[in-house]
């Protein structure tokens, strides 16, 4: 006899009849954002530590870690700023609706 989640394959967990998991991305596709993203960044120039939103930022993805990069405009000071972007800085920026640019290499 089954009973109930017995055999599910899942430990510590309890599912409900039918309901399959699924991503956070595939649960949420298709939703529009209701509260605007905020991140925050250092300067490296004036030190000032600030809140930008998505649309303050830009992303460019190289072909390797050293040509991936964020960028914004302090609003502190004015200066141009530019970051190494990991993989993680990329998951959180492109999640977040940072417009991105995907860099080519010549060749």
């Amino acid at each position: 006899m089954n009973g109930g989640s017995a055999g599910s394959g899942v430990q510590g967990r309890q599912g409900l009849p039918g309901v399959q998991e699924m991503s956070a991305a595939v649960a949420f596709a298709g939703m529009k954002r209701v509260v605007d993203v905020v991140f925050r960044a250092g300067c490296p120039d004036c030190r000032a530590n600030v809140e930008l939103g998505a649309s303050a930022l830009r992303l460019a993805i190289g072909a390797t870690s050293k040509t991936t990069f964020y960028s914004f405009t302090c609003p502190e000071c004015g200066v141009a700023v530019r970051k190494p972007a990991g993989e993680r800085i990329v998951e959180l920026l492109t999640g977040g609706g940072v417009r991105t640019l995907r860099l080519h290499s010549p060749g």
